[in-house]
């Protein structure tokens, strides 16, 4: 069992809090706070998909785009030679042409 729903492109996770007894669902993978709570799963869910329509409206409003969870997929076009280095590097390393580019990209971005 999951304990995430997903609208438009947004997760959420879902958490029960016993005290209040409801279902409390915050959007991950942005740095946007967005949070609801619903006393039933469709109560949760209708809250989770207002609240993201909410978002984007304030987006709208504000003149900026809403900010929107990364997928974890990316073309990248770049010189062959680049590509041929890449290639021999991740073969030296003993890893995959993705995962090498996934160590590297992650370690130019700390």
């Amino acid at each position: 069992m999951s304990n995430a729903m997903t609208y438009k492109g947004y997760t959420a996770s879902m958490t029960f809090d016993a005290d209040d007894k409801i279902i409390v669902g915050r959007v991950q993978g942005i740095d946007d706070i967005i949070s609801f709570h619903g006393e039933s799963v469709a109560e949760f869910e209708a809250a989770f998909h207002a609240a993201v329509e909410g978002y984007i409206a304030a987006c709208g409003r504000l003149g900026s785009g809403p900010e929107k969870p990364a997928s974890g997929k990316m073309m990248l076009r770049i010189a062959p030679t680049v590509h041929a280095a890449a290639l021999k590097a991740a073969a030296r390393s003993g890893v995959s042409l993705n995962k090498w580019a996934e160590q590297a990209i992650g370690a130019a971005a700390r």
